[in-house]
């Protein structure tokens, strides 16, 4: 395996806003590819990070959060995820969306992965935790959220990963890479 080469082949000419909200913003930028040829290239910014939980009990099961997906048009089973703003600790997002989604709280967290969720078009990052030692409350969505809870065992919600009932990607990430880690 070669050495990967750190300098940037891309040369940006210019840049433009295209698009801005809460949660995205779209950048348009002309380039010189690595090939020498101009071009465009649109960037989407995340103003937040995606985090993934994976709760797991003393009995070795774990809760997945079910709701329909606006962007996809059909319904997702996933483990508990939301954004943390940018400018709050990873750990603090990821306490506060796992007690929303489900209630609970955990006393032990490790965080098992981080991944560059579409690196070819926006620069969204994820980060996936184990959480354990948990402390059953109640759950208290965001007001624009409508879900469902199901306690499954560990081993289902990594073979629903495997078999395409679970489709989101963080979801299938963290899974695969706890059953790698040994869970």
């Amino acid at each position: 395996m070669n050495p990967r080469d750190p300098s940037n082949p891309w040369t940006t000419l210019s840049s433009r806003p295209i698009y801005d909200n809460p949660w995205i913003a779209v950048t348009e930028h002309r380039i010189v590819h690595p090939g020498g040829g101009d071009g465009i290239y649109g960037v989407v910014h995340y103003k937040h990070t995606a985090i993934g939980i994976i709760p797991v009990d003393g009995e070795g099961h774990t809760w997945l959060v079910g709701q329909f997906r606006y962007p996809l048009g059909r319904y997702s089973w996933e483990i508990p995820e939301g954004g943390g703003k940018l400018d709050v600790p990873i750990l603090d997002s990821a306490r506060r969306e796992l007690s929303e989604e489900t209630g609970l709280s955990a006393a032990r967290w490790t965080e098992i992965l981080r991944v560059d969720l579409s690196n070819c078009i926006g620069d969204e990052q994820g980060v996936v935790f184990i959480a354990e030692d948990l402390t059953i409350g109640e759950p208290h969505p965001d007001p624009d959220e409508k879900l469902e809870l199901a306690r499954v065992p560990l081993a289902e919600a990594i073979r629903m990963a495997m078999d395409g009932e679970i489709t989101d990607s963080l979801s299938i990430l963290g899974l695969l890479k706890a059953r790698a880690l040994g869970w």
